[in-house]
């Protein structure tokens, strides 16, 4: 453990843009959350019944209470998932990515003792995840809340990222590839958020499957339920795992070399030929590919399963029709939801094309692209054998989201044909902004490769923004950063090509950019 204290210094001084602002940004949300649903929704009743559907439900789990705390609380369902993604990707960033580039070893080598990194990551990234709970239940004391709802708001979030947080550090023990790991970790995140939603859709109905909610420490933080019950008892099972996937991740770092992973790389054969670069682009992504494409078919699976039951949201509440017959009544609610569902599976989307466009410079960075670029290959023909999977990859994998999500609304609605085409529409019309999220990407790696990592940048940016709106009408420039917020709102809105034309525009200047400034630079840059 000898250097931790150093190495702590280290990640604080890397990070002293990012972790303020990501804290600032997430205390932020749930107060802009306070004051603009308490205008909303100012009586029980009204609360209720907006809360009260399967589609909801599954999004946001169940409301158990109707205080506005409590309303406040469960709308902010997709939060402490942002907050437990935060926490695995600082652990990874600064634990296997430092094995992966070499630097980890060569601090070793120094006074820094064998766990110092690992320790030196959790208790930064545990320390910012205190903080947070801390200043989000000051802040929300500060809005009239009571103050003991507020800490078990506070311990909602921070227990999620310090579970996550673990399961990061886990992950990086497993695989010597920080991609992979990243793999593994949002794996876990993707599978507790579907077993809280499978579980509290199953309960709402009085289902057999409520218990699964159960298995899935994001289910436990929602069931704190603050300024209701308060059970603090349920945080002490989030310290619980919390302990034990750190003690794993120890024991597992100390069976394993530096720079390794305890799961084997998977050799290829003896002998035999690629053929292409695009051949070995293929052995390299159509692991991730068939992972992606497999979990966006059960979120749309899960998400087109749920959608009749939105409707339900007007049967009882006259405030509540009037406000959505604006919208085209029944139909124009479901839509709206569909709309929803679409750019969160457009916003995962971008986050697999920003990590498929990364191989680039893990390729380089890890030396394998030296000696293919030694062949007859060239730098552009290399690079667009992995920006094939970089662009059609996420086609795919929506392609497979929207059929999805069409057939099982479509099933429940007996319109199957129809829905299924109008949800594919609506899934494939988030492309250009995925793209252009894959270009930016492109650009740091051809332009500035040693600032590649911040290309997470973006599709971070993108969900906050609309974390951000959902609660609190922001400036229309803040909301025009983001591209996802100019796209079509299909399924049930006009359609725009020029929107459409200008993001694909953005989007070839900046692959332009990066691919020239790749050509034209040294390679490989460390």
């Amino acid at each position: 453990m000898a250097g931790t204290g150093g190495l702590i210094r280290l990640i604080l001084r890397r990070d002293r843009v990012v972790l303020p602002l990501w804290i600032v940004v997430l205390c932020a949300i749930p107060m802009s959350f306070a004051s603009t649903y308490g205008e909303l929704f100012p009586t029980a009743e009204s609360r209720l019944s907006y809360a009260n559907n399967a589609g909801f439900i599954t999004l946001y789990g169940e409301l158990e209470g109707t205080s506005l705390g409590e309303f406040v609380t469960w709308r902010l369902g997709f939060v402490p998932l942002m907050v437990g993604l935060i926490g695995l990707l600082t652990v990874i960033r600064h634990t296997r990515v430092e094995e992966e580039s070499g630097r980890s070893e060569l601090l070793g080598s120094s006074v820094a003792g064998r766990h110092a990194g690992l320790a030196a990551a959790l208790l930064t990234t545990f320390g910012a995840n205190l903080l947070l709970g801390v200043l989000l239940a000051l802040g929300m004391y500060s809005q009239g809340f009571a103050l003991a709802g507020s800490f078990a708001l506070g311990l909602e979030f921070a227990g999620c990222g310090w579970v996550f947080a673990a399961v990061g550090a886990v992950a990086a023990q497993l695989t010597a590839n920080a991609g992979t790991a990243r793999g593994i970790a949002i794996g876990v995140l993707g599978a507790s958020f579907v077993l809280r939603a499978v579980g509290d859709t199953s309960g709402h109905a009085d289902g057999p499957l409520a218990w699964l909610s159960w298995l899935s420490p994001v289910g436990w933080a929602q069931r704190i339920h603050p300024y209701g019950a308060n059970r603090w008892w349920v945080g002490i099972l989030l310290l619980l795992a919390t302990v034990a996937l750190v003690v794993a991740a120890v024991q597992l770092a100390v069976r394993r070399d530096v720079g390794s992973g305890l799961l084997p790389a998977r050799l290829g054969p003896a002998e035999g030929s690629l053929g292409s670069p695009f051949g070995l682009a293929w052995r390299l992504h159509r692991g991730l590919l068939i992972a992606w494409t497999s979990a966006f078919v059960l979120l749309g699976l899960l998400f087109g399963g749920v959608a009749e039951g939105v409707g339900d949201l007007m049967r009882d509440d006259p405030a509540i029709q009037e406000i959505f017959q604006r919208m085209g009544g029944a139909a124009g609610l479901i839509d709206s939801y569909l709309v929803g569902v679409m750019m969160i599976i457009g916003l995962i989307a971008a986050a697999y094309a920003v990590q498929a466009t990364l191989r680039l410079r893990v390729e380089e960075t890890s030396g394998r692209a030296e000696p293919v670029l030694a062949t007859a290959t060239g730098r552009l023909q290399w690079a667009a054998s992995h920006l094939v999977f970089s662009l059609l990859g996420p086609a795919v994998a929506l392609l497979g989201a929207g059929a999805a999500t069409g057939l099982t609304y479509g099933m429940a609605v007996d319109d199957v044909g129809h829905q299924v085409g109008r949800l594919v529409g609506a899934a494939l019309v988030q492309l250009p902004a995925v793209w252009l999220l894959a270009a930016l990407t492109l650009a740091l790696f051809g332009l500035l490769p040693r600032l590649s990592p911040a290309a997470w940048a973006g599709p971070a940016i993108c969900i906050l923004i609309g974390l951000t709106n959902a609660g609190v009408q922001v400036a229309a420039w803040v909301n025009d950063i983001s591209p996802f917020r100019h796209l079509p709102q299909l399924p049930g809105g006009p359609i725009s090509a020029t929107p459409l034309l200008v993001l694909l525009a953005i989007t070839a200047a900046l692959g332009a950019a990066g691919l020239i400034g790749f050509r034209l630079r040294d390679l490989p840059v460390g």
